[in-house]
């Protein structure tokens, strides 16, 4: 498996897990199963409809960054930003004073 292949499927088991964890509770693979299709051929998740908070959002990610032993600051920072800036839940009780 490749670098690029072991990142996709850990941005997709975060996925998978955020969507598991949040309020209501969803199957990730089912929501990309039924996602319309926007103009650009997009799959698109009503992620707005779900919500998790962020120590929960936050220890998942972790979870899943050991779970697959990615080590490399630059592979953390890839799936951090896919995650985050993806279509995950929407965060609640998230504190930016400690970014």
């Amino acid at each position: 498996m490749t670098r690029s292949e072991k990142i996709g499927k850990a941005i997709f088991e975060c996925m998978t897990r955020l969507y598991l964890a949040s309020t209501p509770s969803a199957d990730f693979n089912q929501l990309v199963e039924n996602a319309e299709i926007n103009e650009f051929g997009e799959k698109v998740i009503n992620y707005e409809d779900y919500e998790i908070d962020s120590k929960q959002f936050e220890q998942i990610v972790s979870d899943v960054i050991s779970d697959f032993k990615i080590k490399s600051k630059y592979d953390i920072a890839i799936l951090k930003f896919n995650v985050y800036l993806g279509a995950s839940p929407k965060i609640k009780n998230y504190d930016v004073s400690n970014t």
